[in-house]
């Protein structure tokens, strides 16, 4: 009993550390500890709740990431309506508004409280004895969806609030908080970066893609984007009860909220108007987009004396920048080509300021989106330099100042860079280079291709490849197994050791099996799997590259526009003289072919508790051997579900939806064992 008492004091005790240094990392910007020692912490807790399950809270910093994929979200009202707010655009509607306001409220003197109208997705956060409980999006302002599992995974987002905090600012422990939840802007370009490695196409500014990642149906998808929430509303029953909005965000600061420093109280709309001036000016070096400032009356109980127009309180109202962005004239149009091997027409402009920087190239993303805006060479474009990472042509003017250009603009047919081949797949909206051994896609291609998951050459990291490509030692990824000791010394801060460390990583990478070879040629949308499914499909390199496109739409997992990736990747010449060339450094070219069972062909299978003889992987092995397929979600189109020991809510989700469920015996019958 002691020590039972023992670990609960200890689980406890780790909790309020986690919860502690949470706070100061993501709500006050000041760590004191590093992330190793909070990983330290945090790993220390983990395993005290696997060692005792019962001592596992719901508000434990354990339980932040760990929902199960949802099938979509459901409805929920809001407690009170999230309406939108009216906009003023210039000093005079900003002065026009605060006129209506003294003559409706019946004072001569109104105090204003300003904040910065953040760039986001405004969020309604409830919590219950104490507890986040829920979370549910704006919607059309009467009714949103419940996204509580995903915005668990906002660090900034406190999963309970503590006593003392709640006993000093005489709360209830049920209450609502409204905010937004944004993407920083550091986030948002690490995310656009590594989607470009990976081919996919980025995400235009960081509300759309905050607004993506809130309603995306896997929680741990949410927890990559690192996004960030700041409160600006506490209501208790659906109303407010501080007197003062002033008071309430100090209140939400003491409970534990993230609040935007950058706010004020002032008596007259000049001051506020030096305030707006002011922050537009700062708008630039902010670490998160803002569109404008947010001015409210600050006195709550003239909130009542206001009230509503038909769709935006009287008590508020949304100081708009205007969107900043700029006319030139488009002197040419050139083509990127990324690391992905994407072409990107780039618009070459007469530089233009905007938004405080001069602007002299902006992006017009694809083909389509020329042919949308019609631009051709020569015309006058208006620009906007927003939460894009480089400015965009938004605009063709057209007027007797603005005279149309004549030149129309055709995507080549070869590489700009390499000469290589561009191929546009049906249904998509990029051109790309299918050489593997184009100089832009180069770097990127060798950093992928050495990999701990890929061939797993330790040592051969950014600063190694970049000086490689500078001394023109490797040109692609064949040209590593042809690095010796002398090339390597010749290399700035590389000893004897060092190049003998990674020359025997090189030669160790030989021995790894088909599918490493597969997944390090970098073939568009052929990842991990994808490159297992195709080694244990036809066995050898040598079958996958005389394969047609009919053939690899055997493969497992592979569709049309994978299969249509692969046959453009291995139609290029230069790819097939790559491929002989690792060939003959001695790389794995050939794997077991595996034969798949008919069994389970056509059947779905979620696994769920603890099977008596069978772990986890084991059955999933069988089952996938024997044609079946496994999933980790319970939908109408599960087959069967296979359940042991303390099987939980998927048992009960196929329950409720008629699947058929099966234990141990049921799957070795059905697998004939």
């Amino acid at each position: 009993m002691a020590r039972a008492k023992d670990s609960a004091h200890q689980a406890e005790a780790l909790r309020e550390k986690l919860r502690y240094h949470e706070h100061r990392y993501y709500v006050l910007d000041d760590p004191e500890i590093s992330d190793a020692e909070y990983d330290v912490l945090m790993n220390e807790l983990k395993a005290l709740e696997l060692a005792h399950p019962e001592l596992l809270t719901p508000d434990s910093p354990t339980q932040r990431v760990g929902g199960k994929p949802r099938e979509g979200f459901v409805k929920v009202a809001h407690s009170a309506p999230m309406l939108s707010l009216d906009n003023a655009y210039n000093e005079e509607e900003l002065r026009d508004w605060a006129r209506r306001v003294e003559e409706l409220s019946g004072r001569a003197e109104v105090e204003y409280e300003c904040e910065l109208k953040l760039d986001g997705l405004s969020m309604a956060l409830r919590y219950t004895d104490a507890r986040f409980t829920l979370a549910v999006t704006r919607g059309d302002g009467t009714i949103g969806e419940d996204v509580t599992l995903n915005l668990r995974t906002v660090r900034s987002v406190p999963l309970s609030i503590a006593g003392a905090a709640l006993k000093k600012t005489h709360m209830a422990a049920d209450f609502e908080v409204r905010g937004e939840v944004i993407f920083p802007t550091k986030s948002f370009e690490r995310m656009n970066e590594d989607r470009e490695k990976q081919g996919l196409a980025k995400f235009a500014n960081p509300r759309n893609a905050a607004a993506g990642a809130v309603r995306v149906l896997e929680p741990n998808i949410t927890a990559q984007r690192r996004l960030d929430f700041y409160a600006y509303f506490l209501l208790v029953d659906g109303r407010v009860h501080i007197e003062k909005q002033s008071d309430a965000l100090d209140t939400l600061e003491t409970l534990g909220f993230k609040v935007n420093p950058n706010r004020k109280v002032f008596k007259k709309i000049d001051d506020v108007l030096t305030f707006i001036n002011k922050k537009e000016a700062e708008r630039d070096s902010l670490p998160y987009e803002i569109d404008g400032v947010v001015i409210k009356v600050n006195s709550t109980a003239l909130w009542q004396r206001l009230g509503f127009t038909g769709k935006a309180p009287r008590w508020a109202i949304a100081y708009k920048y205007a969107a900043r962005a700029g006319v030139t004239q488009v002197e040419d149009i050139l083509v990127q080509v990324g690391r992905t091997g994407k072409l990107t027409p780039v618009a070459a402009l007469k530089p233009v300021p905007i938004g405080g920087t001069t602007v002299s190239r902006a992006t017009l993303h694809n083909m389509d989106e020329i042919e949308r805006l019609g631009v051709r060479i020569g015309d006058w474009v208006q620009v906007e330099r927003g939460g894009d990472v480089i400015p965009k042509v938004v605009k063709v003017l057209d007027d007797k100042e603005h005279p149309r250009g004549r030149r129309h603009f055709h995507m080549p047919e070869h590489c700009p860079v390499c000469g290589g081949h561009i191929v546009r797949t049906e249904g998509e909206a990029d051109h790309r280079c299918v050489n593997a051994n184009c100089p832009a896609k180069l770097r990127e291609s060798i950093l992928h291709f050495a990999s701990r998951g890929v061939m797993n050459i330790d040592g051969m990291g950014d600063s190694l490849v970049t000086q490689l490509l500078e001394r023109g030692l490797v040109r692609n990824v064949a040209d590593i197994y042809e690095l010796n000791e002398e090339k390597l010394l010749s290399l700035e801060r590389m000893g004897k050791k060092s190049a003998d460390n990674v020359l025997k990583e090189i030669e160790g990478s030989k021995k790894l099996p088909l599918e490493r070879v597969i997944y390090g040629l970098g073939i568009r949308m052929v990842g991990e799997r994808t490159a297992q499914f195709l080694a244990e499909h036809f066995g050898s390199l040598d079958a996958l590259i005389d394969a047609s496109e009919e053939e690899l739409l055997e493969v497992e997992e592979v569709g049309p526009r994978i299969a249509q990736s692969i046959a453009e990747f291995l139609k290029e010449p230069s790819n097939v003289e790559l491929i002989r060339r690792l060939e003959a450094a001695g790389l794995q070219f050939k794997g077991t072919k595996k034969v798949r069972g008919t069994a389970l062909v056509g059947q779905s299978f979620v696994l769920t508790g603890t099977l008596p003889t069978y772990s986890r992987d084991d059955a999933k092995k069988m089952i996938e051997d024997a044609g079946g397929k496994v999933s980790g979600s319970v939908s109408k189109k599960t087959n069967f579900v296979v359940a042991g020991d303390d099987a939980g809510s998927k048992l009960d989700k196929a329950r409720q939806l008629g699947v058929a469920v099966i234990d141990e015996n049921g799957l070795k019958r059905m697998l004939g064992k």
